[in-house]
């Protein structure tokens, strides 16, 4: 399970697309967001860096945690 803050995540559509950037790099991952404390989980097979890569890639500055 690989974590991200990510304080620019403001409403449902930015979790949308954050979701979407991730799926993009694997269809299967499960993505969990908790949009009032900012938080994304993800569970899937593909690293850290590739995933924060892909947010990044959507508008959205991820930090580990």
């Amino acid at each position: 399970m690989t974590e991200f803050q990510i304080n620019d995540m403001t409403c449902s559509h930015c979790a949308s697309t954050i979701t979407k950037a991730v799926q993009s790099l694997d269809q299967a991952a499960k993505v969990e967001i908790d949009l009032a404390a900012k938080r994304v989980r993800v569970e899937s097979p593909v690293g850290s860096q590739m995933l924060a890569a892909a947010i990044r890639s959507a508008g959205f500055t991820p930090a580990a945690t």
